[in-house]
């Protein structure tokens, strides 16, 4: 198989698919902030939830369903900054995709990756990490919702998490930034 990519066009390539990767499981999985409520573990992300309170019928009280899922609807989505997170987060994570799936096709076709189109590829990937960077900086200001307030014990607010935890993102953002890297290295050394 004839490759469009240089040996470090195929590093960026793998990276990209890894960081791609690792950027999507982290914006799915619903473990971005970590509580408990009703002495139950509790975590948020912005479009899922485990365990949240659910009303018996049979003992007219309240229960903890220890099971994660999404958001009914999209409105259901806690706050108006997790919304827009969700979304700028998601786009993010489908230009790296996109970005990361083109890459890995240049390593097989040959003359898939020009020059121009490896410059656009890392202008795609760059507003992708921006994309992604603004949805983590957006999180923090729906803390003060309704659901996280519960699981706090109303001693959260935007950017305070009062007795919550916040998942550590750094892995992720330093492989973004090793990616970045690389890219800018290929283009300079080309």
């Amino acid at each position: 198989m004839a490759s469009s990519l240089t040996c470090t066009g195929v590093i960026w390539a793998l990276l990209s698919l890894l960081c791609a990767a690792a950027s999507c499981v982290g914006f799915f999985m619903p473990y971005w902030l970590l509580g408990t409520q009703m002495d139950k573990p509790v975590s948020f992300g912005t479009f899922r939830r485990c365990s949240y309170p659910v009303r018996d019928e049979e003992s007219q009280s309240t229960v903890m369903l220890e099971q994660c899922g999404r958001y009914a609807s999209f409105h259901g989505i806690p706050s108006l900054e997790w919304k827009i997170c969700t979304v700028v987060t998601g786009v993010g994570c489908g230009l790296l995709l996109l970005v990361a799936l083109t890459a890995l096709m240049g390593c097989c076709i040959s003359d898939l990756i020009s020059r121009t189109i490896g410059r656009v590829a890392g202008g795609i990937q760059f507003v992708g990490g921006l994309l992604i960077g603004s949805g983590c900086a957006l999180y923090p200001l729906g803390w003060d919702s309704e659901e996280v307030q519960q699981t706090c014990n109303n001693s959260s607010d935007q950017f305070l998490l009062g007795e919550l935890q916040q998942e550590d993102m750094s892995p992720a953002c330093t492989q973004n930034l090793i990616t970045g890297c690389v890219h800018f290295y290929d283009k300079v050394k080309n």
